[in-house]
């Protein structure tokens, strides 16, 4: 015996429920996940005396109970004033220089083991992977023995090339041109008189494009948050990044915590911006490989 139908306005009005609830649960936890940003900018703002007088805002005789006149910008002024705005440019070259290079070098290196067959691929494709599963401390010490060695200690490069081609990038880009990428598109290419570089360019990038957003993105986040090997190969106090710029800023006695967040918002406002203008394609970068086809 069939079971009575549905009408379907009960459907429309237990869909309607369904997605009311789940916007509501949804918009809960963006509340939640957003709580520890809104103290941070407001500890940001906040004098020495009220940094420890209230979780939130200052009280005062000001609108909801608040002493708005006690918010200040001094922190950031005081930050920049202290030459914070060098190590914040420093980490802006370093990390969209590593996540360009990074991104060119990958995605080439991978193209190269996806598409075409030279002796010593197998063996290529065995010791990428083999990086893959090395821990990266592993390499500190022979690191710094090579970058002795060859003169690169104290400088951009040497902060810089040895983070260009991790086997990871490699790998990812690997097995995302081997699905996105058909041969006959490359052979098709060349036989219209397209050079290796044009088809790299022209063809396998974009048909890529979610992936280099995403490994962009990674890269980029990658060096920014970079704190040990820059000071273990960089000396100058002027080339040091953000990342080491703010640990610098804790006392050994006394601790300006205002002055502290206020160097963590400036560190998390160019990532969070980063993440905005490239979420879609990192999104779907992550996702390319979910599903083969």
């Amino acid at each position: 015996m069939s079971s009575p139908a549905v009408p379907a306005s009960a459907r429309r009005r237990t869909g309607g429920w369904k997605r009311w609830t789940l916007q509501a649960v949804l918009a809960t936890l963006a509340v939640i996940t957003l709580i520890p940003f809104a103290w941070l900018l407001i500890a940001s703002l906040k004098s020495g005396e009220d940094f420890f007088g209230a979780i939130f805002f200052p009280p005062g005789e000001g609108p909801l109970g608040i002493g708005w006149d006690r918010l200040t910008l001094d922190n950031y002024r005081k930050l920049f004033a202290e030459g914070f705005g060098r190590a914040f440019l420093n980490s802006v070259f370093y990390a969209s220089t590593t996540a360009v290079l990074g991104t060119l070098v990958c995605s080439a290196s991978g193209y190269a083991l996806a598409k075409f067959r030279f002796r010593g691929r197998g063996p290529a494709l065995i010791a990428v992977l083999s990086l893959i599963i090395l821990p990266p401390t592993l390499l500190i010490a022979p690191g710094y023995e090579l970058l002795y060695h060859i003169g690169l200690l104290d400088t951009v490069a040497g902060l810089i090339l040895p983070v260009v081609a991790p086997a990871f990038g490699v790998f990812l880009f690997r097995q995302a041109i081997t699905q996105a990428v058909p041969d006959q598109l490359i052979e098709a290419a060349r036989m219209d008189g397209c050079s290796e570089i044009e088809i790299y360019f022209s063809v396998v990038l974009p048909l890529i494009r979610p992936m280099v957003g995403a490994f962009l993105l990674i890269s980029f986040l990658a060096m920014w948050n970079n704190f040990i090997s820059p000071q273990i190969v960089l000396q100058s106090q002027d080339k040091q990044p953000l990342s080491v710029a703010i640990a610098q800023l804790r006392g050994i006695y006394r601790t300006d915590y205002g002055l502290l967040m206020a160097a963590t918002v400036v560190s998390i406002a160019p990532v969070a911006l980063l993440f905005l203008l490239l979420q879609k394609q990192f999104i779907s970068g992550l996702t390319s490989g979910a599903v083969k086809g």
